[in-house]
């Protein structure tokens, strides 16, 4: 009986054994058969994006493949955006766009791609809504002839804090590694606004609060263009101007503004413009030279007086005091 009990024993140990084996050979094939999967080599009219998605806590995005065959822009569009509305069942992640948003279409002009959703758009929190135009900037602009998208909800562009249109968004208005949207930091700047005759600028110091995922230098352009704070001091550009692209390399700043920047109809002195944005982003420690385009292009004059295509230094010649 007993010897019994052991033979028993020993094939259910050798049962249970051998389900084991199986199982993990089972969990190994399919492993494999991912990793296959995802390996493979693009087939012929095959392209691959990167589609963007937000994690289960709402503060930082993640990054899935997705492959097709589609060529057509606006076609694409679609398809990459009803990508990005349904997460794959194997990723733990939520869509960027709230579940009462309405993808309504979208329309090119140029490098620019305006998208439309309804008026549930703006009713998403203010860290989703940045997550959500980090995502499609980055998702969107993969797409080739676009660099830049802009954001409707309903007929409305998008708004900054201030009431102010964002205007086209590119990839790169937002840090490699988006972490946590809910962090802000408050930074200390110097911004350069003139007075009522036009001829001087004059600093006005100003603590701002500003989400770690928006560039300092941005930060600086889109203060400038809010106007000033303190008594006294005029604006130097229009409230119109949109801020299409800013980047700083090897320490020469990078502006780009669309063509509403020639139509500065402020009255005051050609170089006050030009100057009050150098001074101001050149109080920077990374910045000592500014490069302004507009519409991308440096072959442009400013007030049939200035050329843009120069780089600009500081200049305290047109400076006064406080």
């Amino acid at each position: 009986m007993k010897q019994s009990q052991y033979r028993c024993k020993k094939a259910g140990r050798l049962f249970y054994r051998n389900r084991l084996m199986l199982l993990i050979v089972l969990l190994a094939g399919l492993f494999l058969s991912g990793c296959q999967k995802r390996n493979t080599p693009l087939q012929d009219g095959e392209s691959e994006y990167q589609i963007y998605y937000m994690n289960q806590a709402a503060n930082k995005l993640i990054a899935q493949p997705y492959r097709t065959k589609t060529d057509d822009t606006e076609r694409l569009v679609g398809e990459l955006v009803d990508a990005m509305l349904h997460v794959p069942a194997d990723l733990d992640a939520q869509a960027v766009l709230s579940d009462k948003v309405v993808y309504l279409g979208c329309r090119q002009d140029d490098n620019v791609l305006y998208l439309f959703f309804d008026n549930n758009y703006t009713s998403m929190n203010a860290c989703q809504e940045i997550l959500c135009r980090a995502a499609l900037a980055r998702t969107l602009t993969q797409v080739p002839g676009i660099e830049y998208i802009s954001i409707y909800s309903g007929d409305q562009p998008l708004l900054d804090r201030n009431g102010m249109p964002v205007g086209p968004i590119s990839a790169m208005d937002f840090v490699d590694s988006i972490t946590d949207v809910n962090a802000y930091e408050r930074t200390e700047l110097t911004l350069y606004f003139t007075d009522e005759d036009g001829t001087m600028l004059y600093p006005e110091k100003r603590s701002v609060m500003h989400n770690v995922n928006t560039s300092v230098e941005q930060v600086i352009l889109e203060e400038l263009i809010s106007g000033p704070e303190q008594p006294g001091l005029m604006p130097t550009l229009n409230s119109h101007i949109k801020i299409l692209n800013v980047s700083v390399n090897e320490n020469v700043c990078y502006v780009n503004f669309d063509a509403a920047f020639l139509n500065n109809s402020l009255e005051v002195k050609d170089y006050i413009p030009i100057y009050s944005i150098v001074n101001s982003l050149s109080e920077l420690s990374n910045v000592n030279r500014v490069q302004i385009t507009v519409n991308g292009s440096q072959e442009v004059t400013f007030r049939e007086n200035i050329s843009l295509n120069t780089l600009f230094e500081r200049n305290l010649d047109y400076t006064g005091g406080n």
